[in-house]
């Protein structure tokens, strides 16, 4: 699973290349939307669905897995998909980062409710609270009226 992160300074493509050549690089060299991304990872396939879930013990909602992955870095985000998007600023899908958060929208209002959120991966891929019968899973976006929002860039 090919994480796509943009990196701006010397010394962060020097973190990147270790990271993802020698896979020496510690994860203090790493930026928080890498490590955000990497880490939710660990949840595909083993933490179920859960509706109002905010922790892998009992399972996740959707908004749930994103506040606890955020959470885990260091920030604070609000519980749910629409607060989450209201605190997120806007981002073009191609100046998204892995690690970003992808609003799922209503419509193609981009300003219309969000009922879905999930972390971007890169190459228009999200790991995703989806169902009871798919728990935590790394999918394609399916659908065109998404929004991507960022904290960190």
């Amino acid at each position: 699973m090919a994480v796509r992160h943009k990196v701006g300074t010397i010394a962060g493509t020097m973190a990147v290349s270790l990271a993802f050549f020698s896979g020496t690089a510690s994860a203090h060299t790493m930026s928080f939307n890498q490590k955000t991304a990497s880490y939710v990872q660990k949840f595909i396939g083993r933490v179920p669905y859960t509706y109002g879930g905010t922790s892998p013990s009992s399972g996740f909602d959707c908004s749930g897995l994103a506040q606890y992955v955020y959470h885990h870095f260091g920030r604070s985000i609000p519980r749910t998909a629409e607060a989450q998007f209201l605190r997120f600023h806007r981002e073009s899908k191609g100046r998204a980062w892995g690690g970003d958060l992808v609003f799922f929208h209503v419509d193609s209002d981009p300003n219309s409710y969000v009922y879905h959120v999930a972390i971007y991966e890169g190459d228009n891929h999200i790991v995703s609270a989806t169902d009871p019968s798919q728990g935590i899973a790394w999918q394609k976006i399916w659908d065109s009226d998404v929004t991507f929002g960022t904290i960190t860039h």
